[in-house]
């Protein structure tokens, strides 16, 4: 398995993914992942030997020099890859992104998520507040959660 930036090309494989792990819900389409990339993102995949994508995460960063904030969009593993620590190799590559940046990073995750909320816990983040409903159609809520900006001794 290998990690790099996420190509255009692997757009519709992205929706396939999406489909798989959010059918409840409203997945991402085509347009939203393109809208993204589009937007200069930092959007990275996990491909296998064969180059086939089987995990995407992205962040986005708003700010300026000393006062950036970074929040994470999307991670998503194809269930047939899950338990092998894509996930955590995803996040980690985003918040080291963040930290480059000395960045604080927010996400929103499903209350009932109990694997990422475990995935999070270990990586610094914490609880700051619930969005009631914020999933849809599904109605489900979501946790907004927040890890602090690291500074360099922390990070290095």
């Amino acid at each position: 398995m290998k990690l790099a930036p996420l190509r255009r090309k692997d757009i519709p494989r992205c929706v396939e993914i999406e489909r798989q792990l959010f059918a409840g819900d409203d997945p991402w389409s085509a347009r939203a992942f393109q809208s993204e990339l589009d937007a200069g993102g930092y959007y990275i995949g996990v491909y296998t030997d064969e180059d086939e994508l089987v995990g995407y995460a992205g962040l986005a960063t708003v700010g300026r020099p000393g006062d950036f904030e970074s929040s994470v969009h999307t991670i998503g593993v194809d269930e047939d890859y899950q338990g092998q620590g894509i996930g955590t190799a995803l996040l980690r590559a985003l918040l080291a992104r963040a930290d480059e940046l000395h960045a604080p990073v927010f996400l929103e995750v499903r209350t009932d998520n109990e694997r990422a909320l475990e995935l999070y816990a270990r990586h610094g983040f914490t609880r700051i507040g619930v969005r009631k409903r914020y999933y849809q159609p599904s109605g489900a809520d979501a946790y907004t959660m927040k890890r602090p900006a690291r500074s360099e001794q922390e990070v290095g």
